[in-house]
């Protein structure tokens, strides 16, 4: 398993500058989340507009690929998103609270 990047810090010895920067990590791990979600949305819809207003059938068969790409960029988005607050988790003794 993968080291977490926040191992290195002991609880105890965090300072406010260290907890202020945490809590800039867990916002922007959820704007993160975010970004991924809205850009699998925007595929999804944009494969449904293409399917629905095109008569060529190489549209077709673009619109019928972004469908699947947006499913796969929003389970990235939320992999990566569950990984990295487990590792913030880990580092404020968070867990199970």
């Amino acid at each position: 398993m993968a080291k977490s990047p926040y191992e290195k810090f002991d609880d105890d010895k965090l300072i406010l500058r260290d907890e202020l920067a945490i809590d800039r990590t867990v916002l922007a791990n959820e704007r993160t989340l975010l970004s991924y979600l809205r850009s699998g949305v925007a595929l999804i819809i944009a494969g449904i507009s293409i399917m629905h207003f095109s008569n060529e059938i190489w549209f077709w068969a673009a619109g019928v690929a972004c469908i699947p790409f947006g499913i796969a960029a929003s389970i990235f988005g939320t992999s990566r998103y569950r990984k990295m607050a487990k590792s913030i988790c880990a580092l404020r003794r968070e867990c199970g609270k």
